[in-house]
């Protein structure tokens, strides 16, 4: 019963916006599982959930194996450190980096596996990033100032 429930609230997180234990625990009892706090709680600690930003002031629970928090902040350094600006044109943002540096931040802008993001070109200091919508450039700007700003 347990490692299905863990399934449900994985697929549940990849799918929803998930920012609360209540809302967590709602979505389980949609499905038939009948839970309490102290349950939704410890399962988010057994399946290593973490939170992170999702737009508009709002967090959502992410799955975060160990070696993907190291690899995590990393990347966040990695693109702070390239990082110089970033403009729209449209669904498509272009993000200036450092001399040398666009590969490196293309790739950790990839690793952070954003929904939005659709892949990345990187030249010597210029990434053009393709997003799914207009809209989601301007999510996708708005994360990226959040993680840059720390």
């Amino acid at each position: 019963m347990k490692k299905q429930r863990h399934e449900i609230i994985v697929n549940l997180i990849k799918r929803y916006d998930i920012e609360t234990q209540e809302e967590l625990a709602a979505y389980l009892k949609d499905k038939g599982f009948e839970v309490t706090q102290a349950t939704v709680s410890r399962d988010i600690r057994e399946l290593n959930l973490s939170k992170i930003s999702a737009g508009n002031g709002r967090q959502k629970y992410i799955v975060l194996s160990s070696d993907d928090n190291k690899l995590s902040d990393k990347y966040i350094r990695v693109l702070r450190d390239g990082f110089v600006s970033m403009d729209m044109a449209q669904n498509i943002l272009v993000i200036k980096t450092v001399q040398g540096m666009a590969m490196a931040v293309a790739a950790a802008i990839d690793a952070m596996r954003f929904p939005e993001i659709v892949g990345c070109i990187a030249g010597d200091d210029t990434i053009m990033a393709a997003i799914r919508t207009v809209e989601d450039t301007l999510i996708i700007m708005k994360k990226l100032n959040e993680i840059i700003k720390g």
